[in-house]
């Protein structure tokens, strides 16, 4: 049974978690805004983007796929996947639905696998399911370490692109839904396909101008597929960050209730025993009384 000592040094001991609890809930609340706001003005700027590419390719009459990605279906071919984690835990289930999902993606993806991870948490799933990790990057602790991150994963693209010869090249990450939700979802990054394009070619022109280009149209398209790119991967690290943050907040917000509740627990045995132990003392005491006061009656 426990004694005031051991529920005093409990109670000390679940008020300490608590501060620590309610310090990570407004830390993860701060970031959630940062890279929500990030999320939204990049949803501007992709839009954007894929404008200039569709006036791109309206002028110049280019109504094929740029990059043919037939040679995806060979087995002998290599596939490059990037997922985006977390380093941090109190995520809640963040890294283990995305394992999940990244797993059973992969399943029907053919071609031997590369996997890319930002993120210890889900590197050591990923390991622990026998994928091969060749490459692991550090989670961005804020919005202004993203960019660095995105520069060096579109410069090994680029190597792994001329000297190794891969062309398809996929992005797994969690993105925030309603609320503090989130689910994992898959992005075709390279090589532009198809579908690509008629998803492009499908939005509508906001006027009635058409569209041309000025300057050369090599380095015009150059720099739109290189804004593409860097942007959908950028938009892909922030979305894991709003989400990994709304995990932790959610993680947070069900430790502080349990915390609580354990608090109101131990709080209600301690006053009960110490009730107790003040009554029996005052028995004690009154028993006592009674005795000395027979005993000189007597």
């Amino acid at each position: 049974m426990d004694t005031l000592e051991d529920l005093n040094r409990k109670l000390d001991g679940a008020k300490d978690i608590k501060s620590v609890v309610k310090a990570m809930k407004a830390m993860a609340a701060a970031n959630i805004s940062q890279y929500e706001a990030a999320v939204a003005s990049l949803g501007d700027y992709y839009h954007t983007v894929t404008l200039g590419i569709k006036a791109y390719l309206k002028a110049e009459k280019i109504l094929t796929v740029i990059e043919n990605p037939g040679a995806g279906k060979d087995e002998d071919q290599t596939v490059c996947v990037i997922v985006f984690g977390s380093d941090l835990g109190l995520v809640g289930q963040f890294n283990d639905l995305l394992s999940g999902s990244v797993q059973q993606s992969l399943n029907v993806i053919t071609g031997k696998k590369e996997i890319w991870v930002i993120g210890e948490r889900i590197q050591a799933l990923l390991a622990d399911a026998g994928l091969n990790i060749t490459k692991s990057y550090a989670v961005p602790v804020s919005i202004d370490a993203v960019t660095p991150l995105i520069q060096s994963l579109l410069i090994e693209i680029e190597e792994i692109r001329e000297i190794r010869n891969i062309k398809q090249f996929y992005v797994f990450h969690n993105q925030p839904k309603t609320g503090s939700s989130y689910e994992p979802v898959l992005q075709r990054l390279l090589p532009l396909d198809e579908k690509w394009m008629q998803d492009l070619m499908a939005i509508q022109w906001p006027t009635n101008t058409i569209p041309e280009v000025i300057g050369n149209t090599v380095t015009t398209l150059s720099a739109l597929i290189n804004a593409y790119l860097f942007v959908s991967v950028f938009r892909a690290s922030t979305e894991s960050l709003a989400a990994e943050n709304a995990s932790r907040l959610e993680a947070m917000q069900r430790a502080e209730k349990s915390i609580s509740d354990m608090l109101e627990n131990l709080g209600k045995k301690f006053q009960s025993l110490r009730q107790r132990m003040i009554d029996e003392e005052l028995f004690d005491v009154v028993s006592g009384f009674e005795a000395l006061k027979k005993k000189s009656n007597r």
